[in-house]
């Protein structure tokens, strides 16, 4: 069985000045998906019952915060991470779950670079700090998370980019 091609990277740590806004597309959130990670990864009932979940806070069966993280990183992953020269993550800053998410739901995503700079330790990396944010079908804002990648130069040593403060959020 052949490996699928490597996409071409589009993007370097150059190609991803502060103020970048980037698309990342959609999804409709799948009822089974959501029961199935639910069972997996978080079974609590709102996320596995109609039942429980009509009896909670949520009034109706929901996605777990983590499931639409999940499903956030693939549209991520798809639509931008395999074009680059990303070399992984350092870890989030802050992560907040700013509505359910339900079944039948379709999410956007956004990326918005916020601050870039090389690496002080390997001048073949920049480091790029952004904030992700998905909005579901009605607008609302669902999910924010600010945190940092790692992306291969493709002119190590060059003059960095000025780095804008982190955002107020």
């Amino acid at each position: 069985m052949n490996a699928p091609a490597t996409p071409a990277i589009q993007y370097y740590w150059e190609d991803l000045p502060v103020d970048t806004t980037i698309d990342l597309g959609s999804l409709t959130v799948d009822r089974d998906e959501v029961l199935e990670f639910a069972g997996k990864y978080d079974p609590q009932p709102f996320h596995l019952s109609d039942e429980a979940a009509a009896q909670s806070m949520f009034g109706r069966l929901a996605a777990s915060g983590w499931h639409t993280c999940a499903m956030v990183m693939g549209l991520m992953a798809r639509n931008f991470l395999l074009q680059s020269s990303s070399l992984g993550s350092p870890g989030l800053e802050k992560l907040k779950w700013l509505r359910p998410v339900y079944p039948g739901d379709t999410l956007t995503v956004r990326q918005r670079i916020v601050e870039s700079r090389p690496m002080a330790s390997r001048p073949d990396v920049g480091l790029v700090r952004s904030v992700w944010e998905a909005f579901n079908q009605d607008g609302e804002q669902v999910l924010m998370m600010d945190g940092y990648g790692m992306f291969r130069r493709r002119t190590p040593g060059e003059a960095a980019s000025v780095a804008a403060p982190s955002p107020a959020n």
